[in-house]
């Protein structure tokens, strides 16, 4: 074990200094910026697996020199280019339909409902589970954290 230890240290630095870096320790959420093409390889060269939307938020669980190998909100695995990936940050909807209230309580005044894969931009977290969220047309409120994927 001793002599592997210069080993790993080696390869570790020379990774980095290669440009690549290693899988992100925690989660990592990013916003897809624009439409554009998923594929099963860091590469354009790679099989186009599928086009994703924009404002559709994605946790990144690799990042190399200028790709990301991303998931989505359904499990699925795939690499995008970095150019397309904003630090804004969005959820998407999980639930059937999501309630969005206008305090973070389930009393409140229900401001709007959206459906099931409806993106909604992320603005804070709020205590006892509830997520402030602001949907495109400009309405905000809260959601219950359960009814959401990107946290």
């Amino acid at each position: 074990m001793k002599r592997l230890l210069p080993t790993l240290a080696v390869l570790f630095v020379s990774s980095i200094a290669a440009g690549f870096s290693l899988p992100a320790t925690a989660i990592e959420y990013r916003t897809v910026d624009a439409v554009t093409v998923l594929y099963d390889a860091p590469s354009q060269r790679g099989s186009k697996l599928f086009v994703i939307r924009r404002h559709t938020p994605v946790e990144v669980v690799v990042a190399l020199d200028g790709w990301s190998k991303v998931r989505d909100a359904e499990g699925s695995l795939a690499w995008i280019e970095k150019k397309f990936l904003s630090d804004k940050r969005s959820v998407i909807v999980t639930a059937e339909r999501a309630e969005v209230r206008q305090k973070a309580d389930e009393g409140s005044v229900l401001v709007f409902e959206a459906e099931k894969n409806v993106s909604l931009e992320y603005l804070e977290a709020a205590p006892g589970g509830w997520v402030k969220v602001r949907h495109l047309d400009g309405q905000s409120g809260f959601v219950r954290g359960n009814q959401i994927w990107g946290l």
